[in-house]
């Protein structure tokens, strides 16, 4: 990426953080920094643990949050969490991870990878036997791709991927939602993430395009949320379908009437808040296995 080429989106990509509410800081059990693989550099980690847990290792749930590659939106899944503590065994932890453009492809998979590693490496405290991954959008994305790419099949119990964008290499202004409506993410900013985050690389390289993955390579239990008014259903479904091979158990499910993200922001009571409910407790289900 030239010089010139970062100032301009590292300025479009300012404007857009400016869009986005700040995140308040979230109501955790603690925080972790986990060392990367870079001297002098940690991965924040908001920590929920379960309100039952079980003795000896705890389950253990990698979250990684939406951003589009580009948001600071770490702390934004907080309901989520909270919700799987309370009803699983799962410890979760809500792992950060770097940005685009200041920090592009591919540094935001090598820090959900170290996050991964640092769990892997303390079978005192985590059940190595059941370590799930999962995450909204674009940490939905890295969660599948690092599942299927990096680590053996056999690692994760499960995988959770709500809205995920699994194929990057289609042109965002070719995409179309299941239901006719306004999105709220509109192409050019889908362009713009693209732009920030991987400019340059190969669009179907498989930690950016996890439809690219042989399916076999994939963990046994997998759970896709797509949404009905969100350009990145289809494939998400189309991913669904590809790892439906009778080798595992697959659950796909379309939250009609509404968009990307809907579950970050609902008011009490509403149809959304229900629609939201509902997805969690498909995530919730999935753990119990």
């Amino acid at each position: 990426m030239s010089f010139f080429t970062y100032i301009r989106l590292k300025a479009v990509a300012t404007f857009l953080r400016f869009g986005v509410p700040a995140i308040p800081t979230p109501k955790t059990d603690g925080v972790l920094q986990i060392p990367s693989r870079d001297d002098g550099r940690t991965i924040k980690v908001y920590v929920y643990k379960p309100s039952n847990p079980q003795p000896g290792p705890s389950p253990v749930l990698l979250n990684f949050h939406g951003s589009g590659f580009i948001l600071p939106l770490h702390g934004s899944d907080q309901v989520y969490c909270r919700r799987i503590a309370e009803n699983t065994p799962y410890t979760v932890l809500d792992c950060a991870y770097r940005l685009g453009p200041e920090h592009p492809f591919p540094a935001a998979p090598n820090d959900v990878e170290d996050a991964i590693k640092y769990v892997l490496s303390r079978p005192e405290e985590y059940d190595l036997t059941h370590v799930s991954i999962g995450g909204f959008s674009a940490g939905a994305n890295m969660s599948l791709a690092l599942a299927g790419h990096v680590f053996p099949a056999k690692t994760f119990r499960s995988v959770l991927a709500f809205y995920p964008p699994t194929d990057v290499s289609v042109d965002p202004y070719k995409r179309v939602q299941p239901e006719p409506a306004p999105t709220n993410v509109p192409a050019w900013v889908v362009a713009t993430f693209n732009e920030c985050y991987f400019k340059g690389q190969d669009p179907k390289h498989p930690l950016l395009s996890p439809m690219f993955i042989d399916a076999a390579k994939f963990p046994d239990n997998i759970l896709i949320i797509t949404c009905g008014q969100d350009p990145l259903a289809f494939e998400g479904e189309e991913f669904a379908k590809k790892l439906q091979d009778g080798k595992r158990h697959v659950v796909t499910q379309r939250i009609p009437g509404v968009g990307h993200a809907w579950d970050k922001q609902v008011e009490a009571g509403s149809v959304a808040e229900k629609k939201r409910d509902e997805a969690y407790a498909l995530a919730i289900e999935m753990l119990k296995r």
